[in-house]
């Protein structure tokens, strides 16, 4: 999918932010449908002309938001509106013994 995210860099809000607005626009509007891939972060980053740990900082707040999932290594795809969260691995969960 080719996306059209634009920055400015002249604008208060920082470029993670302005990402986020617009991939969020992107997802709210339908433009990206649900179960899509977003653009790697390299991709992405080097369309936008930012750094990859600006892109990697968006993709955060939408998967913080609940707007995205991570497929693990098949990369991130736009989530369902009221989808469940996936059970991951508390930070306080036992070691499986072996």
């Amino acid at each position: 999918m080719k996306t059209t995210i634009r920055v400015n860099r002249k604008r208060p809000e920082s470029l993670t932010k302005q990402i986020t607005e617009q991939l969020t626009g992107l997802i709210e509007s339908g433009a990206m449908t649900v179960g899509s891939y977003l653009p790697s972060e390299r991709d992405l980053a080097e369309q936008v002309n930012v750094a990859r740990n600006v892109v990697r900082g968006s993709y955060e707040n939408l998967m913080r938001a609940g707007k995205i999932q991570s497929e693990g290594r098949k990369g991130r795809t736009v989530r369902a509106a009221g989808a469940k969260k996936r059970a991951g691995k508390s930070a306080g969960s036992k070691a499986r013994k072996k």
